[in-house]
């Protein structure tokens, strides 16, 4: 083998080297594993012509899958909204509504709530009295529990 030769097989073997050694490193931040969210609980709700019921009234805070039955005659929009005065200083999420809800159907609304007060009334629907919920400390995370999405 000629000295020419040996160079380029030496050069070739040491870009090899370096390229295997730079695609080896990472980035210097690690991963971190965050705990899971809460497992989602089910809020039912269901509106008459007197008031709107909300079962159950108090939980912890953390995600909510909201479903609602309308036993009025009439098309209807739920609306859940926080409580909080808007001068407190801390800043309240928008409220979150359904679609409209024809009679005797039904409806759902997935939020992500807070500790705090909140008010589930009916868009629109003067002489139907809204429900309060009152979210507590948040849950539980669903990090070691099984057959979770």
């Amino acid at each position: 083998m000629s000295e020419g030769a040996r160079i380029r097989v030496r050069a070739g073997l040491s870009a090899a080297a370096a390229v295997a050694l730079l695609t080896g490193c990472g980035a210097d931040t690690s991963y971190r594993n965050s705990p899971r969210p809460a497992s989602p609980i089910t809020v039912t709700a269901s509106i008459s012509s007197q008031r709107v019921l909300v079962s159950p009234t108090r939980f912890g805070a953390g995600p909510i899958t909201l479903v609602v039955t309308n036993q009025t005659g009439r098309s209807r929009e739920l609306v859940l909204q926080s409580n909080q005065q808007a001068g407190s200083g801390t800043t309240a999420p928008g409220p979150q509504a359904t679609g409209p809800i024809n009679p005797q159907g039904t409806a759902s609304l997935k939020a992500d709530l807070t500790e705090g007060s909140y008010v589930v009334n009916v868009r629109g629907g003067a002489g139907i009295r809204p429900a309060a919920l009152h979210v507590g400390h948040p849950r539980s995370s669903a990090q070691n529990q099984l057959l979770q999405p």
